[in-house]
């Protein structure tokens, strides 16, 4: 199941694209999202966890290694989505590229300089995410 925005301008005539992708693995809901996640796309994946979570997935995932930019619209579903998961007890996990990674660290970068980024368990890879035995990386 796939959601797609697509066909927003900005300057310089660039199409803007928000894609997320579900899947399951074990116990976990894993929404994938690519794209830039802003004030126009950001309802698409505050939908995609509510559609999850009324299907009674309380415990979700959410794969933002491919996503290339994250404005405070996106900080704030990030923000809605742990305190969602949280009143109905599950669990929130999110991928991030790794310190070395050049591409998709941007919205580590955002979440850090907001300070928000230890509200958060942050995991390498999906594997990692939906391993009850894995560590969250440290902040």
């Amino acid at each position: 199941m796939a959601s797609v925005l697509s066909g927003r301008k900005r300057a310089g005539g660039v199409a803007v694209t928000l894609k997320v992708t579900y899947g399951e693995r074990g116990e976990w809901a894993v929404l994938h999202v690519a794209g830039e996640l802003d004030l126009v796309t950001s309802p698409v994946l505050r939908q995609r966890v509510h559609d999850a979570v009324a299907d009674g997935r309380h415990r979700v995932v959410l794969d933002l290694s491919e996503v290339v930019f994250c404005d405070s619209s996106g900080v704030g579903v990030l923000i809605a989505t742990r305190r969602l998961i949280r009143s109905c007890r599950g669990g929130l996990r999110l991928i991030l590229p790794g310190r070395s990674a050049v591409e998709g660290s941007h919205v580590n970068r955002v979440l850090a300089a907001l300070g928000v980024r230890r509200l958060f368990e942050v995991y390498a890879d999906v594997v990692s995410a939906t391993d009850e035995e894995s560590r969250p990386l440290s902040a």
